[in-house]
């Protein structure tokens, strides 16, 4: 089987064998005809099965014939992130490179005037976000009336990350006759029940049963406790004895953790970067590209990372979190494994994800092996540090208690005082100790302590009602009336 019998033409056929591939993936083989018969496509894949070509090689071979207008694309490729956007761009780069397209990328952290410049010249291909789409489109330097080609990818993370009203907007802008694309590697029904509002008498390629994961990917998971610090030791240790550990990436559920763990990876001698969505675009496209070239073997990352984005040779993935959502464990995990070769997923599990690892192995059909390693690592229970807290807490009071114990001297230092002054002698300012008559009238009447008072009982042993020793002592502080 070879991309001859698929209906694409030289120009494509060329470019495909100057990269090396010779057959087809059966997403390929499967769309392609139906992409090229002007037909309405939905395609359900697993990850790493070469979905991206499966639109992208038909798309050049239709664009071949036309020309683009200023301000009006002819086709539209929508996508959730921006590296996912950058990466379809490095395709039609690609395998269009014997073909005179204007190929546009329009997303956000980029400035405004440079994406316009590229609209004014005219676009063959448009591949956006949502949000910076509709931006251009409310100033009015884009017109989406020429489209006659739409591909929304990763159309599930996109219908599922709250773009549901700007993928209406956008599919309203566009031309009713369009011809539509959609591509994704799950398709809950909830999501199934949206896209039968964009698609007209679809064709269905499913290879694979959705929300399946690859054979060539090795799971497991690893129990730990609950603590943080706990989790990040045991990370740490899974790196350090993993074999055949060429480059992974770390997933975290939330934005902080990334920077966490980037933070206490690199504090304990690992080489790592990070990604996430706040992340400025530079640092997002430096932290990727370094890890492309091998610069850095390990990469921390949020579900941002987790769709489309093909980094072939990723030996293993490692989720730090259990992902919410069942669907984006599929996704991670399909960052290994890719194109034919061997991966190793590994999931710390604690306590609190057993309802969430159900809820993956269910969706999966398949339960997902508990590891060897144990999570009882030396040195867990309390750290270094939490010990030092603890003793110094053990052995130095605490604030309020110095001030229930000094009470006295906390007022006599910033109060008025009733009686007669302290005596001095000398040089020494040391304060004058009241006889224990004194102490005992001051225990007696609800007056303010006296300098030298006993010290003060304890609190269960409180049964005046004028009895002051159980208040901090800034409530003791008499107040300067104005006059």
């Amino acid at each position: 089987m070879s991309f001859s019998h698929l209906g694409l033409s030289d120009k494509v056929l060329a470019a495909v064998a100057a990269a090396g591939y010779t057959a087809p993936t059966p997403i390929q083989d499967q769309a392609i005809p139906h992409v090229l018969a002007r037909r309405d496509v939905l395609g359900i894949a697993q990850t790493g099965t070469g979905k991206t070509a499966a639109f992208v090689l038909p798309m050049l071979t239709l664009l071949e014939k036309g020309r683009a207008r200023a301000r009006m694309p002819r086709t539209l490729i929508l996508e959730p992130t921006r590296e996912l956007a950058a990466q379809v761009k490095e395709q039609f780069d690609k395998y269009g490179a014997g073909q005179k397209l204007n190929v546009a990328l329009l997303i956000g952290g980029v400035s405004f005037g440079d994406q316009d410049m590229k609209l004014t010249r005219g676009v063959d291909v448009l591949i956006a976000t949502p949000g910076r789409l509709l931006d251009h489109t409310e100033r009015g330097g884009l017109l989406l009336t020429g489209v006659e080609l739409l591909v929304i990818d990763e159309a599930d993370r996109m219908l599922d990350m709250g773009f549901i009203p700007d993928i209406e907007r956008i599919c309203k802008l566009v031309p009713f006759t369009r011809q539509t694309l959609f591509f994704t590697a799950t398709m809950p029904n909830e999501i199934r029940r949206v896209t039968d509002t964009f698609l007209h008498n679809p064709e269905k390629v499913e290879v694979s049963r959705p929300a399946t994961t690859a054979a060539t990917v090795a799971q497991s998971q690893v129990s730990c406790g609950r603590e943080p610090h706990e989790k990040r030791e045991l990370l740490r240790r899974l790196l350090r004895e993993a074999q055949d550990l060429k480059n992974a990436i770390i997933f975290c559920n939330r934005k902080r953790d990334v920077a966490i763990v980037c933070k206490s990876l690199q504090k304990h001698g690992f080489s790592v970067g990070a990604l996430h969505g706040d992340m400025d675009q530079s640092a997002r496209t430096a932290s990727l590209d370094q890890f492309r070239k091998g610069e850095l073997p390990l990469l921390v990352a949020s579900d941002v990372a987790a769709r489309g984005l093909d980094i072939p040779e990723v030996s293993h993935v490692l989720n730090f979190d259990v992902p919410y959502h069942p669907d984006d464990y599929v996704h991670r995990i399909g960052r290994t494994g890719r194109a034919g070769r061997t991966g190793t997923a590994i999931t710390i599990v604690c306590p609190a994800d057993f309802k969430s690892l159900a809820a993956i192995e269910k969706l999966t059909g398949q339960a997902i092996p508990k590891a060897d390693i144990k999570a009882d690592l030396p040195g867990y229970g309390a750290s270094e540090a939490d010990a030092d807290s603890e003793t110094t807490a053990v052995s130095r009071p605490t604030r309020s208690r110095q001030a229930r114990d000094k009470s006295g001297e906390t007022f006599a230092r910033g109060g008025k005082r009733e009686g007669r002054k302290p005596r001095r002698s000398g040089g020494d300012h040391q304060r004058h100790e009241a006889p224990a008559a004194t102490a005992g009238a001051a225990m007696a009447a609800p007056q303010p302590p006296s300098i030298g008072r006993a010290p003060a009982p304890r609190r269960e042993a409180i049964s005046e009602p004028g009895d002051h020793s159980h208040l901090p002592a800034f409530l003791l502080r008499p107040i300067r009336a104005r006059g």
